[in-house]
C-alpha cells in the first residue's frame, strides 16, 4: 500500500490480504498490542459479561461480522493509497486522555467501553487517511453491538417491554371461556374457572425481548449493509427490527400464558421456556424477510420498451 514499501494500489487491486506486506502485519501487530494493553480492562469485562450473561452471548459473532465486513471492502482497501490523517492522532491522544480521567477521576465503566470505538476510529484515520476510515468505519462502529449496557439501565429498559408484554397477553388469555386475567405491571393474575392460579405469571427480565432486540438489531444493520438496496429500504428494514422484535416477544409470552394455564406449567419453564424463545429468532427473520420481499416487489420496473421508443431506420435504396 506504500510506494516504499512495494505495494502499491495497482499491485494491490485484486489480491488477498497477504499483499499489504509483512512489514504492515508487523505494525498492525504492534498497534493491536498498545489498542489492548490500553483497553485490557474494559475488554476482559466484556467478554466476561459475555460469558455470564445469556443476554450478551451474541458479542462473542460481533467481531467475526466486523472482520466480514472488512473483507467486503478488500479490493478498495489494497487499492488505497494511504494518506495519514493527523487529526487521527490528536484523536488518539483526546481518547488516551479520556481514558486515563475515566480510569482514574469519573470512573463510569461503560463510557471506558464505548471510549474503544473512536479510539480505533482514530488510529484507521491517523495510519490510513480519510479513505480508509471511509471502508472501514461501519465495521468499527458495529462492534458497538458487543458492548453490554451497563446492567442498571439494562435491567430500566426491559421494564416498559415487560409491561406491554403482560398487558397484551392478558387480553389474549381473556379470550378463553371462564379466564380472567389481569396485567398487574410485569404480574399477570390469571383466574381459571373460579380458580386463581398460584403463583402468578410473572414476565421475568428474560421475557422481556432485549436480548432479542438487541441480537436481531445487530443481524438488522449487518443484513442491510450487505444487501444491495435503495437506502430507503435500508432504513426500512433497519428501523422494522425494533418493532419485530417486540412483536415476538408479545407473542412469546403469550404463548408462555396459554402453556402456563390451559397445559402445564412445567412446560412454560427451564428448557422448554428457553427453546420457545430461540423458536422466535426464526419467526423474527420470517417477518424481516417478508418485509424486504414485500418491498422488493412493491415497484416493478417495465423493462420492455414501448412502441413510442422503437426507432425504425430504413437505407435508401441506390
Amino acid at each position: 500500500m506504500e510506494e516504499n514499501g512495494n505495494v502499491t494500489a495497482g499491485s494491490t487491486a485484486g489480491k488477498g490480504w497477504y499483499a499489504i506486506g509483512l512489514h504492515n502485519y508487523i505494525k498492525m501487530a504492534i498497534i493491536a498490542v498498545l489498542t489492548y494493553w490500553l483497553f485490557e480492562i474494559q475488554i476482559f469485562s466484556i467478554v466476561s459479561r459475555w460469558m455470564r450473561d445469556p443476554s450478551w452471548s451474541h458479542g462473542f459473532l460481533i467481531p467475526f461480522f466486523s472482520l466480514y465486513f472488512l473483507n467486503q471492502k478488500k479490493t478498495e482497501i489494497l487499492a488505497l493509497q494511504p494518506r495519514p490523517n493527523y487529526l487521527g492522532f490528536i484523536g488518539l491522544l483526546i481518547c488516551i486522555a479520556a481514558m486515563f480521567y475515566n480510569t482514574f477521576l469519573l470512573r463510569v465503566g461503560y463510557f471506558g467501553y464505548v471510549l474503544l470505538i473512536p479510539t480505533l476510529l482514530s488510529i484507521l484515520l491517523f495510519c490510513g487517511g480519510w479513505g480508509l476510515v471511509k471502508f472501514t468505519w461501519l465495521p468499527t462502529v458495529f462492534l458497538f453491538f458487543a458492548i453490554p449496557l451497563p446492567e442498571g439501565l439494562y435491567r430500566q429498559a426491559t421494564i416498559p417491554m415487560r409491561i406491554l408484554s403482560a398487558k397484551i397477553a392478558a387480553a389474549f388469555l381473556n379470550i378463553v371461556p371462564d379466564m380472567q386475567a389481569t396485567a398487574n405491571g410485569v404480574v399477570i393474575d390469571v383466574i381459571y374457572r373460579g380458580l386463581r392460579l398460584e403463583p402468578p405469571l410473572d414476565v421475568a427480565e428474560a421475557c422481556s425481548g432485549m436480548r432479542l432486540l438487541m441480537a436481531f438489531l445487530a443481524l438488522g444493520v449487518a443484513m442491510a449493509y450487505l444487501h444491495y438496496r435503495p437506502i430507503w429500504q435500508r432504513l426500512i428494514l433497519l428501523a422494522s427490527t425494533v418493532p419485530i422484535a417486540i412483536i415476538c416477544n408479545i407473542i412469546r409470552v403469550t404463548v408462555t400464558g396459554f402453556i402456563y394455564v390451559l397445559w402445564d406449567p412445567k412446560y412454560a419453564q427451564g428448557i422448554y421456556h428457553d427453546m420457545l424463545g430461540m423458536a422466535m429468532l426464526p419467526l423474527a427473520f420470517f417477518l424481516y424477510g417478508a418485509l424486504a420481499w414485500f418491498m422488493s416487489n412493491l415497484l416493478v420496473e417495465d423493462k420492455q420498451p414501448s412502441q413510442d421508443d422503437i426507432i425504425v431506420r430504413r437505407e435508401n435504396q441506390k
